[in-house]
């Protein structure tokens, strides 16, 4: 099993800046991608940014030059470094990894969300 816990979340004024971070536990392999997912109020979540154990990385399109994900592999930790923030980046995020094991294929696994709020 895999825990994921986030921390970093909170209330900025548009423009500002927050760092989000997620440590996991667990059985992590190196394959393992770790990403950012976010729901909005009244929305569906959707995929913020994800990477790979070697550093791939891929975003969003609406955070693209704002956000920028990274990861401590000896630590089992990722990071979301968020700035320019803007009001429709109000969301909760979650922590996502996910696996592929032999025999039992795909998996993934959530934090618990941590607020963000975006206020004028």
């Amino acid at each position: 099993q895999v825990l994921l816990v986030e921390s970093g979340g909170g209330l900025v004024q548009a423009g500002g800046s927050l760092r989000l971070s997620c440590a996991g536990s667990g059985s992590i392999f190196s394959s393992d991608v770790m990403g950012w997912y976010r729901q909005p109020p009244g929305k569906q979540r959707e995929l913020v940014a994800r990477i790979t154990t070697g550093g791939s990385t891929h975003y969003a399109d609406s955070v693209k030059g704002r956000f920028t994900i990274s990861r401590d592999n000896a630590k089992n930790t990722v990071y979301l470094q968020m700035n320019m923030l803007k009001l429709e980046d109000t969301a909760v995020y979650f922590c996502n990894l996910h696996s592929f094991r032999a025999g039992v294929g795909p998996s993934d696994y959530w934090g618990q969300g941590t607020q963000v709020t975006v206020s004028t």
